[in-house]
């Protein structure tokens, strides 16, 4: 256990506002930078704690290289820690908030024990607490608190045995105590905590570890990096029976401070993850929270007989919020929400730029109630108008929420077709699968300036964006795809190797050929004769050719193989197709014909089951 969290800590300093703190450990100039940055922070610290010396300093880089070594046994890595750790004693505060010593103590933190680990958290503390305040708001000092926090998780990970258990119960209080001890301290200057830069990361690392549950350290995010979407892994454990009571006290402190929800991002983001957290270990917590988060929004002054909530979704700071109330909210208070308050704005909201969101988290939650249809007849009104703005999430949410409800798919796909501009004359239909893909309407498309007049019949496949592609992905999984299927037979051979081949359009082409009859499937394969052996040396192209060989049916796996062993030594050499060869048992089918066979029909036999069983 040990040796893996040891290779994950390193990387703990890299959190999304502080860059410095992601790399190895360098600390050339961070005496000069922590003074720098000090001052840059508003009555963090006094005078005399701000600078480690440059001794020190050394110190602790040259232990940052030997952690990076790695330890022969568990005796050599505890005596290591065990003399680091001394020479941190009495200046714990200093080094929390160096930059090279934050670091060092970040990755020695897990492979300390959890005594030493409340011994250091007691430094950091203060005899009484009150030091907490200053080190968790240092943008170093901060990482380390968390970093101290997030090792209760271990307490549990091993029984303790009964000679040792008097032992391990002091141990579990000394490190308990500290965490109840910072608690406090975040529960007596809650609004600075939440609103601080540094110090609402480690109010939203106590929360995790209150309620009991932890998600991967914090690391350096790339650059543009969409994380709107990303759900990050949790990790659940026992957690001391005084964590249920004092997570209760802090979220009872921390909807003192709700207005700041509303109006500071940072505070934003502590509310979120304090709904998160409650909804995944204390629900009826998390139910009360919820309901009284979203009183405070409705009530709130506004414009005469405007909700004061149309305000605050189009604000950054709250608009998140609010998405994260409509994910965890249950069947009546969504249902309020839309009623009182959304009723008749849905597409005006839908076209703004930031307000769009939540209605897409809204789109999602109802699709498991009756709500959706009442969202949906809003909705549809003004596809055209949401499409020409861009705001293609709305869309490809509307489609996704039919498909999963199994409601409203046949008037979706019309408002489509005529969005598109391929609804009338009906010999348009088999040209919407481009026009989806490439999110343009069909005179665009064909280069067409007539609104009548027959298909345009040699336009190469072109454009195909990302969120066509997932739109068409969306619409896959209706009920009747019959439009999309036949839409996509007339496609070139050509167009069907371009789509196979481009990065949003191979999802697409996988996602209609699998989810097709075996009558539909052997109808397209049959267009994509002669292109197999350029799929398979394609990158992306091999993997949906894996993808249609796992759906395909005994006779279509030896057509594609008929096809593919002609070209045995292209494939052979391809660092693509080579895969393919092996996967497809092709030298088998070229030696062992009979025996490939009964693979494949055994194969095919087990699959029928499975899916019968499924269904």
């Amino acid at each position: 256990m040990l040796a893996k969290t040891e290779e994950r800590k390193p990387q703990k300093g890299g959190g999304k506002k502080r860059r410095h703190l992601g790399g190895d450990g360098d600390g050339d100039g961070g005496e000069r930078k922590r003074r720098g940055g000090e001052e840059g922070e508003k009555g963090q610290g006094d005078g005399g704690r701000k600078c480690l010396d440059a001794l020190s300093v050394g110190y602790f880089r040259r232990v940052g290289e030997r952690l990076s070594e790695g330890f022969e046994d568990n005796e050599e890595r505890e005596m290591f820690v065990e003399n680091v750790l001394t020479e941190v004693k009495g200046k714990a505060i200093l080094v929390a908030m160096d930059r090279t010593g934050s670091i060092t103590l970040q990755r020695l933190l897990p492979l300390s024990s959890p005594d030493q680990v409340g011994e250091l958290l007691a430094e950091l503390g203060g005899e009484s607490g009150s030091e907490f305040k200053a080190v968790s708001c240092d943008r170093c000092g901060g990482h380390v608190v968390e970093s101290a926090v997030r090792q209760i998780s271990r307490l549990t990970e091993k029984e303790p045995s009964t000679t040792e258990e008097e032992e391990e119960e002091e141990v579990c209080g000394a490190l308990e105590a500290q965490v109840l001890s910072l608690s406090q301290v975040v529960r007596d200057n809650g609004a600075e905590f939440i609103k601080h830069v540094h110090g609402s990361y480690v109010v939203r690392t106590l929360l995790h570890v209150l309620a009991g549950c932890l998600g991967p350290p914090r690391t350096e995010a790339r650059p543009g990096a969409k994380e709107r979407n990303i759900v990050p892994q949790l990790t659940d454990f026992d957690i001391p029976t005084s964590f249920w009571y004092e997570l209760k006290s802090l979220t009872e402190t921390l909807m003192d401070n709700v207005n700041l929800s509303v109006t500071d991002a940072v505070a934003s983001a502590v509310f979120q993850t304090m709904l998160s957290v409650c909804h995944r270990k204390r629900p009826k917590l998390c139910k009360q929270l919820l309901k009284r988060i979203t009183e405070y929004l409705t009530t709130r002054s506004a414009a005469p007989g405007v909700s004061p909530l149309l305000v605050f979704l189009k604000d950054q700071a709250s608009s998140r919020l609010i998405e994260t109330i409509i994910q965890l909210s249950h069947k009546s208070l969504l249902s309020d929400l839309y009623k009182n308050h959304l009723k008749g704005q849905l597409v005006d909201l839908a076209l703004h730029p930031i307000a769009n969101f939540p209605i897409q988290r809204l789109t999602a939650a109802s699709a498991k109630y009756k709500l959706f249809q009442r969202l949906f007849d809003e909705l549809i009104q003004g596809v055209e108008a949401i499409l020409a703005s861009g705001h293609m999430g709305v869309i490809v949410q509307l489609a996704e929420s039919c498909a999963e409800s199994g409601e409203k798919q046949e008037e979706l796909m019309q408002c489509l077709l005529n969005a598109f501009h391929c609804a009338e004359p009906g010999s348009r239909h088999v040209n919407c699968l481009p026009l989806f893909m490439s999110l343009l309407t069909y005179e665009v498309y064909y280069h067409s300036d007539t609104a009548e007049g027959g298909t345009q019949t040699e336009v190469p496949l072109t454009s195909i964006c990302y969120n066509g592609s997932r739109l068409v992905q969306a619409l896959a999984k209706f009920k009747e795809r019959s439009l999309l299927l036949s839409s996509l037979r007339t496609l070139t051979p050509a167009d069907l190797l371009t789509l196979a081949s481009d990065p949003a359009g191979s999802h697409v082409l996988q996602a209609l050929i699998t989810t097709s009859s075996d009558k539909g499937r052997g109808k397209i394969l049959k267009r994509l004769e002669g292109q197999y052996v350029q799929m398979a040396c394609s990158r992306l192209g091999s993997r949906v050719l894996e993808a249609i060989w796992n759906s395909a049916s005994v006779n279509h796996r030896q057509s594609i193989a008929q096809e593919l062993v002609g070209s045995e030594s292209q494939l052979r050499s391809d660092q693509f197709a080579r895969h393919v060869w092996a996967k497809f048992a092709l030298s088998h089918f070229i030696h062992r014909r009979s025996h490939w066979q009964e693979i494949q029909t055994g194969e095919s036999k087990k699959r029928k089951l499975f899916s019968d069983i499924l269904e």
